[in-house]
């Protein structure tokens, strides 16, 4: 089988996208990201609220992030998460 074929395709079967894993991952960047007092953004407070809410109600880790993305992307690109970019762009593509 091609690697093409390979690929996942969420419009094909959610089967093999670990959508609430990638969202959880991502979450955690933004918790690392919020831990950088130093270099916090304009979003810095509005996420640390976000999370704390999330939580608090008992929403999905997936939902908070797929309403935040580009929101959640210029938290990344202050501090120059790559790791979380590159994350955000997965979720974005398969999941969302």
């Amino acid at each position: 089988m091609s690697s093409t074929a390979e690929k996942t395709d969420r419009y094909i079967s959610f089967e093999g996208i670990e959508c609430d894993e990638i969202a959880r991952r991502i979450l955690g960047f933004i918790r690392d990201c919020l831990g950088e007092s130093d270099r916090a953004s304009n979003w810095s407070s509005y996420f640390e609220r976000a999370v704390v809410e999330n939580e608090r109600i008992g929403q999905d880790e997936l939902f908070l992030v797929g309403s935040q993305v580009n929101y959640i992307r210029e938290l990344f690109e202050h501090h120059g998460h790559q790791p979380g970019l590159d994350l955000l762009d997965q979720i974005e593509d398969e999941c969302c």
